[in-house]
């Protein structure tokens, strides 16, 4: 009996320290790991530094190249006006052709300097929202106006839908109008023939659908994803014609958001798209006062 309890108590204390053995293996292991996880967020924080200050420099390029295009750009578009005036003699038909497309390459142009600052400026946080209460008669009035010299020289209709039944808004008019300029003006490029039609409808009870449809190419679905990530461009024979910086729908999606509404579009190719932005029918104030 007595030898048992020897043996018992020996087993024990070999198990215990067997066990003690484990327990001091696995604290220096987690020791190890922490100081690993350590070195990691250590890491990851200067990465984040590092894509902190690579994002400022990049807004800050894109804003300061985008000022400095201006000037220049101004100077070549009042030159084109002068020149097409026939202020200093007349001009030729083909000097009048020649003058039309150094101004429609520095209007286009400026297009772009236009949408890359106001990238800049949204990654920089200097966007502001000013909403308003407005009727959207008067929002379609505006761009009808606005596009009505493209139409009359082109083979496509461009069609407003009166906004009959429909509240007021209050919302930021200027951004929503910049949205609505955006799908119309894409929607005119890539529609060589029949109509662009733009409407308005409530999507539930607190929020209203602008739709701007064509009857243009179309867009193949595996597209319709990445349409609205910078730089985006639509490949096809018709694209390869027509310049732009593959930012405005980007910049439609930026701006839905800061207005607190989303973008989408719907399409199949040689059939026609149609592009939307659902917002709020008043504008909620966290999102004036985030931005």
């Amino acid at each position: 009996m007595t030898d048992n309890l020897v043996h018992g108590g020996l087993d024990e204390s070999a198990e215990l320290r067997q066990l003690r053995g484990e327990a001091a293996a696995l604290r220096a292991e987690l020791e190890e790991t922490n100081q690993g996880v350590l070195a990691l967020y250590a890491e990851l924080d200067m990465q984040a530094a590092q894509l902190r200050e690579a994002s400022d420099l990049k807004s800050r390029f894109l804003s300061y190249m985008s000022h400095e295009f201006r000037t220049p750009l101004g100077s070549i578009l009042s030159i084109a006006s002068l020149l097409t005036d026939e202020l200093d003699g007349p001009l030729s038909p083909e000097q009048h052709k020649q003058v039309a497309f150094v101004s429609t390459a520095a209007r286009e142009l400026s297009d772009m300097v236009d949408d890359l600052l106001d990238l800049a400026k949204i990654e920089a946080g200097r966007i502001s929202i000013s909403p308003a209460w407005f009727d959207m008669f008067d929002l379609f009035s505006a761009l009808r106006g606005m596009f009505r010299p493209i139409v009359d020289t082109s083979a496509v209709d461009l069609i407003f839908e009166a906004p009959k039944g429909l509240p007021r808004l209050y919302t930021d008019d200027k951004k929503l109008a910049q949205i609505l300029r955006n799908f119309i003006s894409n929607s005119l490029k890539f529609t060589q023939r029949g109509e662009v039609r733009v409407s308005a409808s409530l999507e539930g009870e607190q929020e209203i659908r602008f739709a701007v449809s064509d009857t243009g190419i179309g867009i193949p679905p595996e597209m319709h994803e990445a349409l609205f990530e910078d730089f985006s461009q639509v490949d096809s024979p018709l694209q390869k014609r027509l310049r732009g910086t593959g930012l405005g729908l980007s910049l439609c999606k930026r701006f839905a958001a800061l207005l607190g509404g989303r973008v989408g579009v719907e399409s199949q190719p040689g059939i026609g798209s149609t592009f939307y932005v659902v917002i709020p029918l008043a504008m909620a104030q966290e999102h004036v006062d985030e931005s």
